[in-house]
């Protein structure tokens, strides 16, 4: 099996174990780090599994390989056809910052507030208080508020994922998000890693920018929020 292959799995089962919480054959990120979480194979007792490591006030997000079909026990919440892309590409578009960008800010632990602040506004997944702690995350202010940013989440052998990328509807237009994702890139591509992310398939402006960066789709996935019923 492919690396990039069950993503979330791979992640919680190689590199990112340090934040996983397991059950049998499910794993999840802790719950304030991220609300993604994965089985081994989308069977009865990965269900089982899953079911037995969340809450029933606690949704997880699953990447599946097929349309999430209704199952006891679940409540669907929402879900969307999704696209992972990859950059196999390493010399699109990541040419030096020029002095007329604007200056990029590494995020951390008191910029959480108005990451999440930023992403529920923006809506582009799910992004906790510790989402940050998965990786780099870097970010555009101006005058003094967090108007853009984009980072890594996901963390499996050889690839990390971009992801979070977003800008404040008030400033659209100036490029940020293309400022931001060239050097996100870069820095994955200094560590010889490929970046990866993952896009809703009816985001095609964000599709297009994907593109001219370098990516290219690799898997058509279907991305389900999912409760467990109280009863």
């Amino acid at each position: 099996m492919h690396s990039l292959d069950n993503i979330i799995w791979s992640a919680l089962t190689t590199r990112q174990t340090e934040f996983a919480e397991s059950f049998s054959q499910a794993r999840r990120f802790m719950p304030d780090v991220t609300a993604l979480g994965a089985f081994r194979e989308p069977t009865l007792q990965g269900y089982e599994s899953l079911a037995g490591l969340v809450g029933t006030k606690s949704p997880v997000a699953l990447f599946l390989d097929e349309p999430y079909q209704r199952r006891a026990r679940w409540e669907f919440i929402v879900g969307a056809p999704l696209l992972q892309m990859v950059c196999e590409n390493g010399n699109a578009l990541l040419t030096s910052q020029a002095d007329s960008e604007p200056e990029l800010v590494v995020l951390g632990d008191a910029d959480s507030p108005e990451m999440i602040e930023l992403t529920a506004l923006t809506k582009p997944g799910p992004f906790g208080k510790r989402t940050h702690e998965l990786g780099t995350y870097l970010g555009i202010r101006r005058e003094g508020k967090l108007v853009a940013m984009a980072g890594e989440r996901m963390k499996v052998p050889g690839f990390t994922e971009v992801s979070a990328v977003c800008t404040h509807p008030e400033h659209t237009g100036h490029g940020y998000a293309r400022i931001l994702m060239a050097e996100v890139m870069r820095r994955i591509r200094s560590r010889g890693e490929t970046p990866f992310l993952h896009v809703r398939e009816d985001n095609v402006r964000a599709i297009e920018l994907y593109r001219r960066l370098g990516f290219s789709q690799r898997l058509r996935l279907h991305f389900a929020v999912l409760r467990k019923d109280e009863g």
